[in-house]
This record gives structure tokens, C-alpha cells and sequence, in this order.
């Protein structure tokens, strides 16, 4: 029978040492269990979770920085968590960090430059061992940062062919192109944009419907309705109500999401306004719900827990120093036709 280990004098914190003692196993053993590595012995591991769990045992992550030169976390940055776009992603991120041994260290930016900045300054005081930031573009300091950081990145949900960065994602402009020609194929002319938030991967979306209606000989600016509001079902609405009154014409609006489309068919209800014999609404990400409404959402698909997934993944490959044959991954999007075109 093991002795009761003694706590550290100067903090009476429970050691890793402590839970080796207790445990009967070396201390590189109960790190390895802890951290969910797979090369232990399984007999092993339960005995060294077992004396953490009795003894309370919470890994200092200063002093695991400190030996490494990295800790155990994983600095992720997002700009929203009130799109659901983005808790899907951060579920699958952290899942896929989790079995790996590695937290998931989340800032929130706001969409603002410069916030993401100062949050990248304080996630690298704790010496990430990787980092995962959300598409391509940002500020200069930022960039530097990254660079002289020491640490591996992949990017979320833009994909390049810029040599040395990886990424995970998808082309947002393929995407809305594809729902333009989906329209197009209904016998819509007049088609509206409409996009809230204004961020680089709504923009590329509005690339994408420019780009296809200009081909078919169709674009007209004044249906590009572009709203800097943070994105919801209530600007959406708005921005229905709007669009429909200063350009009857219109036969067809694509909102830049779904909360905004599904906004939008709530008004058209309230407006007597039949979708989509009267005008077709079309969405993009397919978030929760769009298949409910009334009637349910035309939208895009977009793979954001499987991003979340494959980012993680090779950023695990990059941290543990494993070869990475493909750094720009393109997982697609799927054309959702439902009954509002």
C-alpha cells in the first residue's frame, strides 16, 4: 500500500509527483494519462486517473509552459458566438483537441481588427501550443504576431494557395455563385443581395452573386442592399420590408444568412407576400431551424463542424511536427433547394 503523499509545503497544492506516489506509477506516466495519450498502458492510466480524481490532482499549467516552452492550450479565435455558425465549429474543434489532450483557449473578436489583435497579445502570454483563427484577413500586427509567435496556425472557413498557410474551409464566392445560378435556373431576373455584418466572407459572397449575374447580363447595383448591423432575424425582416417597398420589381432576394432569410419570410408572412410565387428567399450556412419555417429555407450548406474537425486535426499534425501533404483543404458546399424558390 502506497503512503499518503505529502503536499507541496509552499502552496499545499497536490502534485503530479503526489499522484505518482499515490498511484504507484512514474510521473512521466500520470502527464501521459492526463493529457489522454494513447501509448500508456491502459491498467496504467486508470490507476493514474483514479489518485488524481481521489486526490483532486489539477495540472498547473504555468509550470507545463514553463518546462515545455508550450502549454497544453490551444488558442481559437471567432468572431461571434451568437451565430450558431460558429458554435458548431467550436464543438468540433474542441471534441477533436480534447481527445488529443489539448484545451481550447476561445477569444471572441467581434469582427473588430483590432480586438483580435489585443487577444492574440494576451492567448500568447500563455504560450499556446497552436493557434486556429478565423479566414485570411487581418491586420498587419496581427499577421506579425503569427509569424514570430512559434507556434502553428490554420486558418477556418477560407481556403488559399498562398504558400506556408493552412487552412480549412470553403470558397464562400463558389458558394453564392451557385445559389445566383440556382436562382437564375427558377427564371428569377431580378435578384437582391442582402448582407448584414459586412465581414470579408459575407463580401465574398457578394463577389460571387455579382460575378454570376454579371455574366448572365443581369447585375444591377441598386439590389445590392448592404446593412453594416450585426446580423439577425429582426434585420432581416427589416431589410425585406425595405427592399420590397423601394424596388418592386424585385423577384428574388438572397440574404447572406439564414437568421436574415428566415427574418425576411417572417415579414412576408405579416405582408400577405406568397414565397415564392410573389419573390423567392434563398439563405446561406443552413443553420437550425431553416428547414422549419414556413415555407422552409432555400439556404447553403456549409460543413462548419466538419471545418472545425479537420482544422483541429492538422493543426494537431502541425504541433506534433507530422508532415501535412495537403495545407489548404476545400471541404465544399451543398446547394439546399427547399420550397421558399
Amino acid at each position: 500500500m502506497n503512503p499518503a503523499p505529502k503536499r507541496a509545503r509552499a502552496t499545499g497544492r497536490v502534485t503530479l509527483s503526489d499522484v505518482a506516489q499515490a498511484a504507484g506509477v512514474s510521473p512521466i506516466t500520470v502527464s501521459r494519462a492526463l493529457r489522454g495519450e494513447r501509448a500508456v498502458d491502459p491498467e496504467l492510466v486508470a490507476r493514474a486517473l483514479a489518485a488524481a480524481r481521489k486526490l483532486g490532482y489539477v495540472p498547473d499549467p504555468a509550470a507545463r509552459a514553463l518546462a515545455s516552452q508550450r502549454s497544453a492550450h490551444v488558442a481559437v479565435l471567432i468572431p461571434m458566438l451568437s451565430n450558431a455558425l460558429f458554435v458548431d465549429l467550436l464543438e468540433a474543434v474542441q471534441r477533436t483537441l480534447r481527445r488529443a489532450g489539448y484545451l481550447a483557449l476561445i477569444g471572441i473578436t467581434h469582427y473588430d481588427a483590432s480586438e483580435e489583435e489585443q487577444l492574440l497579445r494576451e492567448q500568447l502570454v500563455h504560450r499556446p501550443a497552436g493557434l486556429l483563427v478565423t479566414g485570411l484577413d487581418r491586420n498587419e500586427a496581427t499577421r506579425t504576431l503569427i509569424e514570430q509567435g512559434g507556434m502553428p496556425c490554420v486558418h477556418l472557413m477560407e481556403t488559399s494557395r498562398e504558400p506556408g498557410v493552412h487552412c480549412v474551409g470553403l470558397s464562400q464566392a463558389d458558394a453564392a455563385a451557385a445559389m445566383t445560378r440556382h436562382l437564375l435556373d427558377r427564371g428569377r431576373r431580378r435578384i437582391a443581395f442582402a448582407a448584414a455584418q459586412l465581414d470579408p466572407r459575407t463580401l465574398q459572397r457578394l463577389e460571387g452573386w455579382r460575378r454570376e449575374l454579371s455574366a448572365a447580363g443581369l447585375h444591377d447595383a441598386r439590389l445590392e442592399w448592404l446593412n453594416p448591423a450585426p446580423s439577425s432575424m429582426a434585420l432581416g425582416g427589416r431589410m425585406f420590408e425595405q427592399i420590397m417597398a423601394h424596388t418592386p420589381a424585385v423577384d428574388a432576394i438572397f440574404f447572406c444568412n439564414d437568421d436574415l432569410a428566415q427574418g425576411a419570410l417572417l415579414a412576408a408572412a405579416r405582408a400577405r407576400i406568397a414565397v415564392p410565387e410573389r419573390v423567392a428567399i434563398a439563405g446561406f450556412n443552413d443553420l437550425m431551424g431553416s428547414d422549419l419555417v414556413i415555407p422552409p429555407l432555400t439556404t447553403v450548406r456549409t460543413p462548419r463542424a466538419e471545418i472545425g474537425e479537420a482544422a483541429a486535426t492538422m493543426l494537431l499534425k502541425l504541433m506534433r511536427g507530422e508532415p501535412v501533404p495537403q495545407p489548404s483543404i476545400d471541404l465544399g458546399y451543398t446547394v439546399v433547394v427547399r420550397e421558399s424558390t
